[in-house]
């Protein structure tokens, strides 16, 4: 699957499009990394347990974004774009979309 965050494939034309795809995920802080974070923000510096967090998330959401996107039978997902939200204190949304098309061979 390719991917990008511009319209287009460089070098590449669209065949087809099927439209939106998206994959989300919803992830909540966990008391163990609540407590570690929570001594790091004392000392300063990167929380490196919440970046985790937040990568892994990303990673789910575009892997379940791909996924909707070969069930459609794309082979690219261009324009991609990532956004989050909060959902309730301590649990936050990461939503990956874009467009799911089929490329000339």
């Amino acid at each position: 699957m390719l991917l990008s965050t511009v319209d287009t494939v460089p070098g590449r034309e669209i065949s087809e499009t099927f439209g939106l795809v998206r994959g989300n995920v919803i992830r909540a802080k966990h008391i163990g990394t609540d407590i570690i974070a929570g001594l790091r923000n004392l000392v300063g510096g990167e929380v490196t347990e919440y970046t985790k967090l937040m990568g892994e998330a990303r990673e789910q959401a575009l892997d379940r974004m791909i996924a909707q996107a070969q069930d459609a039978g794309a082979d690219a997902i261009v324009g991609i774009r990532f956004t989050t939200s909060m959902i309730t204190t301590g649990a936050a949304e990461i939503l990956a979309y874009g467009t799911a098309v089929k490329l000339r061979p």
